[in-house]
This record gives structure tokens, sequence and C-alpha cells, in this order.
């Protein structure tokens, strides 16, 4: 890798922030032996990767990159789309950049975001697991025991 810049661990997978290269993704289930599984530049239109972030959203996986003089690119990496199997503890990325912004000035980091280990519906169906292995999300009756008093009421705050 000619210039790795910043990194991001999900699951299995190492996303590094490669300038010139875009993002390299590796292979880390065995970390004592990693493996560049591919680079990802979207056709050259990531040339100046200098941070990334990688987050669920329903059912995808995504990178957000600080793609230096580019501005902020999103790049999706997983969802039913673009793997009819890509479910499971670790699906293998199938990258594809999905959105970008010109931004006023050199785009160079990003903040840390949301980290939580499991992502369920309004229903209590799982619909992503991230950073655990053997994790389950709650579902229904577990989520109620979080907002709800025995009696059945609403918990609230007053002053």
């Amino acid at each position: 890798m000619d210039n790795a810049r910043r990194l991001f661990v999900s699951r299995t997978y190492a996303y590094i922030a490669a300038e010139g290269q875009g993002i390299a993704i590796v292979d880390v289930e065995r970390p004592e032996q990693p493996k560049l599984v591919q680079y990802f530049d979207a056709d050259g239109q990531l040339n100046d990767a200098q941070d990334i972030v990688v987050a669920t959203t329903n059912a995808s996986l995504f990178a957000y990159v600080a793609d230096g003089k580019n501005g902020l690119k999103v790049v999706q990496l997983t969802s039913p789309e673009l793997q009819p199997k890509f479910y499971g503890f670790s699906p293998k990325p199938n990258p594809q950049l999905v959105a970008q912004h010109r931004t006023k000035s050199a785009a160079l980091a990003l903040s840390k975001g949301l980290e939580r280990d499991r992502a369920v519906d309004e229903t209590g169906g799982q619909i992503a697991v991230t950073g655990r292995l053997g994790s389950r999300p709650f579902n229904a009756e577990e989520m109620k025991k979080l907002y709800l008093k025995k009696n059945g009421e609403v918990w609230k705050v007053s002053k």
C-alpha cells in the first residue's frame, strides 16, 4: 500500500483510506495474516482518501470517506441489491460509489459514527449485527423492558 492514512475495522474486514489508491479492503479474519481483498477507487473518482468510517444503515453497510481535495464520498459496501447472499456474520464487500459532495476545503477527517453492536427495526426484527461474534438484537419484549415500567406505563423524566 503506497500511503495508508486511516483504518477502520468492521467484523472480519479492515477498510483503509489509502490516499491515491482509494480504499483498501483487507481480510483480517486472521489478523496475523491479513489479505488484501481489493482496492476500490470508483474508476478513479476516489483518489485522495484521507479518512474512513464504516457504519450500518438499514440492511446495508456503508463507508464514509473523506476524499481530500474531492470532498466526501459514500461507498455502499453491502446490500441486498449488490449481493443477493449478503447475509451472515461478515459478507464479502462489493463496493459501489453511491454519493459524493464536494466540500469548500479539503476533506481530511471524519467524526466517529454512532457505534452499536446490533440494529433492529421498530418491530424488534434484526436488520444488522456488527461488532461482536454471537450477538443478537433484542426482541420486542426485551426492548420494552428498557422503556416500560412493570405496570406497562412508559418511563418518563420530570423536572
